[in-house]
């Protein structure tokens, strides 16, 4: 089953296009890598799927069923979620807190929201920060309490927008781990990073987007090999002979 399908979007600033005409499909259980240039569209394209921006044209379709209009809230209970590449939790509020408000997109009670958020802190290696203030954490502890709020929702398509950006080789290498445990839940994932190590790692196809058009898509081998990838992005030493 396509879990997402996004035909000829389009989304225009004023004079300015971000997205254009931007066509791709993501499978049920595929990871799948969106990268390219700062201010390519890829956030913008984000936004666009999951409520936050309306399409100028175009369509988005999620397990079938088409969600142009529809609210961020709506989708995010439908089961689409997403993270924030500026991660904004509440601040002055504990990492139970922050992770339980999550929960109540799936349930109105207090003590099975609770529930919830406790096996999702145990999952991340965040019980121990509990009742630590969001403000409080390294910038580690809070991408993943930023994927701790979405995963509280209990997605079906989870979107990870720079999940691994200011991260330590280490702190890269245990949140790719976390990302192919989640697709083996029955998780599937959307992900733009920069981190080429990491996104050539995790994703079994990769869309490449520059000046808001696809201008490559495949595997991550047949990705980097690709010229207009290597001159628009990747940089030469990603080169194959």
């Amino acid at each position: 089953m396509k879990m997402l399908e996004v035909r000829d979007l389009v989304k225009d600033f004023g004079g300015l296009r971000a997205v254009d005409n931007l066509t791709l499909a993501l499978d049920e259980g595929e990871i799948l890598g969106l990268i390219g240039p700062n201010g390519a569209g890829k956030s913008t394209a984000f936004n666009c799927i999951a409520g936050v921006y309306q399409p100028t044209t175009g369509e988005i379709y999620f397990k079938g069923e088409k969600i142009n209009n529809e609210r961020p809230w709506n989708l995010c209970k439908s089961g689409l979620a997403r993270t924030f590449q500026i991660v904004k939790p509440f601040a002055s509020k504990t990492v139970l807190y922050n992770v339980v408000v999550g929960s109540f997109a799936t349930t109105e009670k207090k003590p099975e929201a609770e529930r919830k958020a406790l096996d999702i802190l145990h999952y991340l290696h965040l019980e121990d920060k509990k009742d630590v203030l969001a403000r409080n954490l390294t910038i580690a502890d809070r991408k993943r309490l930023e994927i701790a709020r979405a995963l509280a929702t209990e997605p079906k398509l989870l979107l990870l927008d720079e999940v691994m950006a200011g991260l330590r080789p280490t702190e890269v290498d245990e949140m790719v781990r976390i990302i192919k445990d989640l697709r083996d839940k029955g998780v599937t994932l959307f992900i733009i990073e920069h981190i080429m190590r990491a996104i050539m790692a995790v994703s079994d196809r990769v869309v490449v987007i520059h000046f808001g058009q696809k201008i490559a898509e495949g595997t991550p081998q047949t990705v980097a090999a690709d010229e207009r990838v290597i001159k628009a992005y990747l940089g030469e030493e990603y080169g194959v002979s």
